[in-house]
C-alpha cells in the first residue's frame, strides 16, 4: 500500500537456527562478538518505535549452507516455513525473502519453485558468495533462468569472503568485508552479463550500494583498458539494481550514491536484529533530520519505491 514504510533488510534469528549455525562452527557470526537476541515481540516493538509498517524478513550471514547439500536444503525449508508462519500470524506486518541453499544450484532452484506462490514470499535471499561462488559464476546460470521466469526480486546479503581471518585486523567482517564483498559480487554479476541477460530479475543491494557508487568509473576504466573481461559491451544493466539504506549512509555514503543512482530505486533497510533497536531508531532519526531533499522526504520516497518493486507480480 502506498505510504507504508517497508523494511527490506530485516532478519529473523530463531534459537534453533542459531543452534544449527553454532553446531556447524559459527560460534559467532562473522567474528561479531555474539549472536544477537531476537523475538517476534521485540521485532514488532522496534517496528512500532521507528514507524515501520511492514518488514520483509530474511536470514543473514552465514546463510543455511554449512557444507552439506541435504542438510542445507532441509534448513532452508525450515527457515522459509518459519517465515511463512510469521506472515500467516501477522499478515500486515511480515513478508519474507525465501532463503536458497547455495551453492547447491539444484537445491536452490527447487526451493525457489517450492516457495514461489507461498503467501508472504516477495522474493528470494542469497549471500554475496556461497563458499567462494560469486554471483557471476557460470554455474549459477540455471538459477538465474528460473528466477527470471519468476520475475523475482533477489535480495543479496553480504557474508565474509573466502579466507576471511579476523585476527589480521581485529575487525569483524561486517565493518569492512561486507561492503567490499557486496561490491565484488555485484560487479561480478554485471560483468558476467547476468543483469542484461535477465532484466526481469531485480536485485536489491544492501547498505546504500556498499562501495559500488565510488567504484563504477574504475570498473569502466578497467574494461576500456581490457583489464576486466566482460561478457557484454556498453551498459552493464545497472538499472536492474535496487538499494537499501541499511547501515549509516548519512552523511558520507548517500551523496556518492545519489550522484550515481538518484533515489528512484532506493529502499529502506534497518538491518535489525544485527543492528539493535536503539541504533535503528537513531539511524532513522538521522535520515529524518538530514535528508538532503526537503521536497522529496525519504519516508515518502522509499515507500513509493517499495510499491514499485514489491507489488509487481510474475503475470504483470
Amino acid at each position: 500500500m502506498s505510504g507504508e514504510l517497508v523494511d527490506v533488510h530485516a532478519h529473523v534469528l530463531p534459537d534453533w537456527y542459531v543452534d544449527a549455525a553454532k553446531t556447524a562452527g559459527h560460534i559467532t557470526p562473522d567474528a561479531m562478538p555474539a549472536w544477537p537476541e531476537w523475538s517476534v515481540q521485540d521485532h514488532l516493538a522496534m517496528m512500532d518505535q521507528v514507524g515501520i509498517d511492514r518488514s520483509v524478513l530474511s536470514i543473514s550471514s552465514p546463510g543455511v549452507h554449512f557444507g552439506d547439500d541435504a542438510a542445507a536444503g532441509s534448513l532452508a525449508v525450515e527457515v522459509n516455513d518459519f517465515m511463512h508462519g510469521l506472515h500467516h500470524d501477522h499478515p500486515n506486518r511480515f513478508e519474507y525473502f525465501a532463503t536458497l541453499p547455495l551453492p547447491d544450484v539444484d537445491g536452490a532452484i527447487n526451493e525457489a519453485r517450492r516457495t514461489r506462490d507461498v503467501p508472504g514470499r516477495v522474493g528470494v535471499g542469497i549471500e554475496s558468495n556461497a563458499h567462494g561462488v560469486y554471483l557471476g559464476a557460470p554455474a549459477l546460470e540455471p538459477l538465474w533462468q528460473e528466477l527470471a521466469a519468476q520475475k523475482a526480486v533477489v535480495f543479496v546479503h553480504p557474508t565474509a569472503p573466502p579466507g576471511f581471518d579476523p585476527t589480521l585486523t581485529g575487525y569483524p567482517a561486517p565493518l569492512l568485508e561486507y561492503l567490499f564483498d557486496t561490491t565484488r559480487t555485484i560487479v561480478h554479476l554485471a560483468t558476467a552479463g547476468v543483469l542484461l541477460r535477465h532484466p526481469d530479475i531485480r536485485f536489491v543491494v544492501p547498505h546504500c550500494g556498499a562501495v559500488l557508487p565510488t567504484m563504477l568509473s574504475r570498473v569502466e576504466l578497467f574494461r576500456l583498458a581490457g583489464l576486466v573481461s566482460a561478457d557484454v559491451d556498453g551498459d552493464l544493466g545497472w538499472e536492474s539494481l535496487w538499494f537499501d539504506l541499511a547501515g549509516a549512509p548519512i552523511p558520507d555514503q548517500l551523496g556518492a550514491f545519489t550522484r550515481r543512482f538518484g533515489t528512484d530505486h532506493l529502499l529502506y533497510g534497518s538491518d535489525y536484529c544485527f543492528t539493535p533497536a536503539f541504533a535503528v531508531d537513531l539511524l532513522a532519526k538521522q535520515l529524518d533530520d538530514n535528508w538532503p531533499d526537503a521536497d522529496d522526504p525519504w519516508r515518502t520516497r522509499v515507500a513509493d519505491n517499495a510499491v514499485t518493486l514489491l507489488r509487481r507480480t510474475p503475470e504483470s
